[in-house]
């Protein structure tokens, strides 16, 4: 009796698993095709600011074009290790320095995603800017706009992904390269929706007095 108890148990949990499965692919790929393919032209709407997350190679020379083309006043680069300085970060992109050390400001407190959205969030705020461009890599711009957008509701975020090789900003060209990539990002992904959205519902309740 007990072992044809847990067969069906267990049938029971077929149909659960398989639901779950099919949610978690079908999430998957909206992911992939939430993430930006096309390689900005560089003709997008200037912002008042320029925010570039550290981590793959490429962000930081991608923020620095942008800035001299006007793209944004300020160029604000997020989660720098301590030490580094602005004329070190220009000398390593090949830019002179007095060319843009006034316009250029490096935080230092971020440790991850979330971190990089708080110490912008309160860089956006102090300098009383309502847009900026966000830079960091492709498949890392879903995540960081779910961030950025909890943490800065009321500005306007226009995202500008970076492709570490050429050919990547395809569908066919970036899973051949990012699989596993993607795939790490979409987990984070997951969880940052799911730590955000018990963030929103503790912030909904009533304060008890």
């Amino acid at each position: 009796m007990a072992t044809y108890t847990r067969r069906r148990k267990r049938r029971r949990l077929v149909p659960v698993l398989l639901l779950l499965a099919a949610a978690y692919l079908g999430g998957l790929y909206w992911f992939v095709q939430s993430i930006p393919w096309q390689r900005p032209d560089g003709q997008g709407p200037p912002t008042d600011a320029i925010v570039v997350l550290t981590g793959a190679v490429g962000r930081i020379p991608e923020g620095l074009d942008l800035l001299d083309k006007e793209r944004g006043r300020k160029l604000f680069i997020s989660g720098v290790y301590r030490g580094v300085e602005v004329q070190q970060l220009l000398q390593m992109a090949q830019r002179q320095p007095d060319e843009m050390l006034c316009c250029i400001t490096l935080g230092y407190e971020a440790q991850d995603t979330v971190g990089n959205a708080e110490e912008t969030a309160a860089w956006i705020t102090a300098n009383d800017f309502n847009s900026f461009t966000l830079v960091t890599s492709a498949q890392h711009m879903p995540r960081s706009l779910l961030l950025f957008h909890h943490a800065l509701p009321d500005s306007t975020i226009v995202p500008h992904p970076v492709y570490r090789q050429q050919g990547e900003h395809s569908l066919i060209g970036y899973w051949a390269r990012s699989a596993d990539d993607v795939f790490q990002e979409y987990n984070k992904f997951l969880l940052t929706r799911l730590r955000l959205f018990f963030v929103e519902l503790l912030d909904a309740m009533p304060a008890q007095t």
